[in-house]
């Protein structure tokens, strides 16, 4: 996916995630209606993306992290916990305990764009392999 057409897609991602956020039915008097309440925090949706060299993305995941965790990602509740402990900031991640990687470089970038806690974000990190990136926890295993 090219990266104008992945920037519109984030966009049209975060669009929705605030239209469902500030979509609260309300009553004839004006108050809201006795539905849950809204999230005591801003929308917060992203699209991830690995690609390898300057090749387009060879694949991209999206994640909500507002009310319940969702999107595509494998396992939206962990990354929305990584991406909560990192402050939404891909370069906050810290790898974690797993399997030890080959020093084989095979750089692969991955891009998060979107909206998180209702601030635009949009950052790319670097990893040497898919090996070292996948060290970085669940948020980056998709």
């Amino acid at each position: 996916m090219p990266r104008k057409a992945l920037r519109s897609a984030v966009l049209a991602l975060a669009a929705a995630a605030t239209t469902a956020l500030l979509s609260a039915p309300v009553h004839a008097s004006g108050r809201p209606a006795a539905e849950p309440s809204p999230a005591p925090y801003a929308p917060s949706a992203v699209v991830l993306a690995v690609n390898r060299a300057a090749s387009a993305p060879a694949r991209a995941v999206t994640l909500t992290c507002a009310y319940a965790p969702g999107g595509t990602h494998p396992q939206p509740a962990a990354a929305c916990d990584a991406l909560q402990q990192a402050q939404g900031r891909l370069a906050a991640l810290t790898p974690v305990s797993g399997p030890r990687c080959s020093f084989l470089l095979r750089p692969v970038t991955v891009t998060l764009q979107g909206v998180w806690r209702g601030v635009h974000v949009d950052e790319e990190r670097t990893f040497a392999n898919e090996c070292v990136m996948r060290s970085y926890g669940p948020l980056l295993a998709f």
